[in-house]
């Protein structure tokens, strides 16, 4: 159960309960499209004049549009019920160490155009070129007036209510404005977001029939940073300063390889990317000049999988060696949050059947229990692009989302 909080709440009105019943009428569409008036009553239980009233007004604010009419086996030829998307724009915004891309999606996720460049690391050069690029695209292929929001993914630790950036290791930024400053130069609502709870929320609400995640697991990210957004009970678990989840700098060996945060021997410092890459070539990550190093040398992981599977023995080591240290960190997820399941995003991804095994005895060697040693442990390969589903999601989401009655 879940107690009120007496110092932050929201009274319940007469129109709460009709606020919930027409969420859910909406999250029915979505996930059953085309759906008729008289299934969602089916499915509801309940009359079909309440049923009625509650899509008229979908229909009114733009929720929801009519179909065609389809043959029915009796009675009058009902109107098919979506969910109206297609002409509901939204800019998905990754940024990364190495690049940032920049997607104009509709409000399903369907992309419709994608921009990439190398990523600016002045906060302020790197707004400017953002907001330069948002009013292309949308004045390219889209109109501005049907653009909802943008969506906005960094891999570092985000405070929802000031917008900024506590600390983003992978891009030397600590207590950094972006949300705002985005926002005042594109005119657009910005949804500011890390990139591990950014991949869960894609997870929960941009899956095909709104996803297959349960209300309780935890998404890992393995890209230049690692880390997990939680999700608990179907609600982020962010902590109360906004760093939670934060498992890639929890210290695997404490006189491992150094990792960019400064500590040494993180999770981060040992299945990242860049670690990855800098145990391939047998260099140390945090030394100075490693990372352009890895970057003047053109080897990806998707690379370093390519070259494991033609018979490169070492690429195959380094990419195991990252399954091993990337069990342990997920045995630690297993034992303290206990997930349903886990979902593992991420380049490495494209290697799994070779890391799996690996991951699966770490798992198995440290899980507390049994049950808990086979959680199950999947992989969202990165052709569905998580980050950049996630950032739609920051737009999307909320529309779809449950009223706060308390």
């Amino acid at each position: 159960m879940r107690k009120i909080n007496v110092r932050d709440f929201r009274l319940a009105t007469r129109t709460t309960s009709r606020e919930i019943n027409r969420q859910i009428v909406l999250n029915l569409v979505r996930e059953h499209q085309p759906i008729s008036r008289a299934d969602l009553a089916r499915r509801m239980n309940i009359g079909r004049g309440r049923v009625t009233s509650l899509v008229n007004e979908l229909l009114e604010d733009g929720s929801v549009l009519e179909g065609d009419t389809v043959d029915a086996p009796r009675g009058r030829k009902p109107k098919m019920l979506y969910v109206r998307t297609g002409d509901r724009l939204v800019v998905a915004i990754d940024v990364r160490f190495s690049r940032t891309y920049v997607m104009l999606s509709d409000f399903a996720g369907t992309q419709i155009a994608l921009e990439t460049f190398k990523t600016e690391l002045d906060p302020g050069r790197l707004t400017e070129e953002l907001a330069s690029r948002v009013q292309r695209l949308l004045a390219t292929y889209g109109d501005a007036g049907r653009c909802e929001g943008v969506g906005l993914v960094v891999p570092g630790m985000v405070d929802q209510k000031t917008g900024r950036v506590l600390n983003a290791p992978q891009l030397g930024w600590l207590d950094v404005a972006l949300r705002d400053p985005l926002a005042a130069a594109t005119g657009l609502p910005v949804f500011m977001e890390n990139a591990p709870i950014a991949c869960a929320l894609a997870q929960m609400w941009m899956g095909q029939r709104g996803g297959d995640a349960t209300s309780d697991f935890a998404y890992v990210s393995v890209f230049d940073g690692v880390g997990a957004g939680v999700v608990v009970n179907g609600q982020i678990v962010r902590g109360a300063g906004h760093t939670a989840g934060e498992f890639g700098h929890i210290p695997l060996y404490p006189d491992g390889p150094r990792c960019l945060c400064g500590a040494r021997g993180c999770l981060e410092a040992h299945t990242s990317n860049l670690a990855t890459l800098a145990r391939y070539f047998g260099v140390e990550l945090s030394a100075p000049g490693t990372r352009p190093m890895l970057a003047e040398s053109g080897v990806t992981v998707p690379e370093l999988i390519t070259r494991a599977r033609t018979g490169d023995a070492p690429a195959r080591s380094a990419l195991e060696d990252t399954g091993r240290y990337l069990g342990l960190g997920l045995a630690m997820i297993v034992n303290a949050l206990n997930p349903a399941r886990i979902f593992v995003g991420g380049e490495i991804t494209g290697a799994w059947d070779l890391i799996e095994p690996h991951v699966r005895a770490e798992i198995a060697e440290r899980a507390l229990t049994r049950t808990a040693a086979q959680t199950p442990i999947i992989p969202d390969l990165t052709t569905s692009n998580p980050r950049l589903r996630g950032a739609t999601a920051l737009v999307a989401a909320p529309v779809f989302a449950a009223p706060q009655v308390a």
